[in-house]
């Protein structure tokens, strides 16, 4: 039995501890990184995904905006090593991801592999450019609400 809980302050080293061994060292020099200096996360879409009180999986998620757009940046999300392949991710995101179409946010925003992400109905975004170096056809969105990409363009930057 999994227990899906929204990420604490307690969890922040565990948490970071997973990150640490899912990506490659060096993962917080990323653009998206600058992006969430000095922000706070969006709390209620933090999740942690644990099975007999081990961290399994985990997604947070950040504010951002494109031209006074608010906009929610997803990432990172990761699943323990030992529990790739179960489901866990996308289970992660789909829970996320209707809590945030409930809190009403429209439009999700990412940098990631678009053959992995458009099962969730990511596609990649025209005119929406992140901080460099970020590689254009990594960058992809999904509308929460219909039409909420439409005319949202420029550069990603901290929320204010």
């Amino acid at each position: 039995m999994y227990q899906l809980e929204e990420e604490t302050e307690d969890d922040w080293w565990e948490v970071e501890a997973l990150y640490d061994l899912c990506f490659a060292p060096g993962r917080t020099a990323l653009s998206s990184y600058r992006l969430r200096d000095g922000v706070e996360p969006v709390r209620a879409l933090c999740l942690t995904l644990r099975q007999d009180g081990i961290l399994a999986a985990v997604i947070r998620y950040w504010p951002v905006q494109i031209a006074g757009a608010r906009v929610l940046l997803l990432g990172p999300i990761a699943v323990h090593p030992t529990r790739q392949g179960e489901g866990l991710g996308g289970f992660l995101m789909h829970e996320s991801l209707t809590e945030a179409h409930r809190l009403g946010w429209e439009r999700v925003l990412l940098v990631g592999d678009a053959p992995y992400y458009a099962r969730f109905g990511f596609e990649r975004l025209e005119g929406v450019e992140m901080p460099p170096p970020t590689n254009p056809d990594r960058v992809l969105g999904l509308e929460l609400v219909i039409g909420a990409w439409n005319d949202v363009h420029g550069l990603v930057e901290k929320a204010s």
